[in-house]
């Protein structure tokens, strides 16, 4: 099996469970989602990441369309130097290769999809500042996943493309990691406010676009008597939520290079993160909190994963691999999940 056979197959299964997770086969009117809804597909997603993770850990090959000795040197050469796949077996080999392949998808997940949780929060901010109908939640989330899919799409591969080619790149971005992390620990807590006409992406639909002053039965566009179409602030608002996942896209996508430079790893990774964010977003709304710290977590975490693509090196020659980093990531975020129920925020 080829490369863009398994991307393909794997594209059109995501696609299906998503449809399904969407309610894109639901008629009828719209209506909010329910914490339990929220809860069952949450876990759905995860569980469907561990299903892949057990997929890659025995049959990770092919992806890559790998099915000999020479097809696995070239493929460990491109994305997996660190690693030593010893001078047994192709079947030995290529277990050794695949074990590191599925650590790598499920470190660059739970990477991804802790990170969520801050995209979650954003967007919490960004209905109540348009002052958005719960109704309306859910026609919204799904139009930004699929946006925030084909967006990251692009800049992983773009990503993979100059890090093979500039390898002085991932030092650029594990500075800019490290001084995200930073500036995410120290910054005062404080009520964060948006005002939606001064908002960039309001500003540029405002010249260039006719914008109605008001939903209507949650559709995008309307069109008027005169025959002049009309955008809807809904519509504005899901411009508004690609526009803020390509902004965390700039942080997530470096982050998850420091894990693999393999991009169908990276991209599997975002893959179900994103998938599970919908979801995500209507269980956090009603816990956020319980998550005083976390924040602060992804703060350390980002600075973790910086610091790991700025000392790759000699880290390799310690032989701290994707096993370590993926314990470290567990701590992190369980001591910031701890604090949070042991000193919760007083009212």
């Amino acid at each position: 099996m080829s490369e863009t056979l398994f991307f393909i197959l794997f594209s059109v299964g995501v696609l299906a469970v998503m449809l399904v997770d969407l309610g894109v086969f639901k008629t009828g009117p719209q209506s909010e989602v329910t914490f339990r809804e929220a809860g069952f597909w949450s876990g759905a997603w995860v569980v469907l990441a561990l299903l892949f993770y057990l997929f890659l850990r025995f049959n990770g090959g092919m992806v890559h369309g790998i099915h000999d000795v020479p097809s696995l040197q070239v493929v460990q050469e491109l994305y997996a130097k660190q690693i030593n796949l010893g001078t047994g077996s192709y079947l030995d080999q290529l277990a050794v290769f695949q074990e590191n392949m599925s650590l790598e998808f499920i470190t660059g997940y739970l990477v991804e999809y802790s990170l969520s949780a801050d995209n979650v929060f954003v967007f919490i901010l960004i209905f109540n500042s348009f002052g958005v109908q719960k109704r309306y939640y859910k026609k919204i989330l799904v139009w930004g996943v699929l946006g925030a899919i084909v967006l990251r799409l692009i800049f992983i591969f773009l990503g993979a493309a100059l890090l093979q080619k500039f390898d002085w790149i991932i030092y650029l971005f594990g500075a800019f990691l490290v001084y995200t992390g930073i500036s995410i620990i120290v910054k005062k807590d404080s009520e964060e406010e948006m005002v939606p006409g001064h908002h960039p992406v309001v500003k540029i639909l405002s010249k260039y676009f006719n914008v109605y002053k008001r939903n209507v039965i949650g559709r995008f566009f309307i069109r008027m008597k005169t025959g002049k179409l009309y955008i809807t602030p809904i519509f504005v608002v899901v411009v508004v939520i690609a526009f803020t996942d390509i902004l965390f896209a700039v942080d997530s996508i470096p982050a998850i290079f420091s894990i693999s430079k393999d991009p169908y790893i990276v991209f599997f990774s975002n893959v179900f993160a994103v998938m599970g964010l919908r979801s995500l977003f209507f269980f956090l709304s009603n816990l956020m909190g319980l998550f005083r710290f976390l924040p602060m977590g992804l703060g350390v975490l980002l600075s973790f994963v910086g610091i790991k693509m700025l000392a790759h090196h000699y880290l390799e020659q310690i032989g701290f691999g994707t096993l370590a980093s993926l314990g470290v990531i567990i701590g992190i975020l369980t001591v910031s999940i701890v604090l949070s129920m042991l000193f919760p925020e007083k009212k």
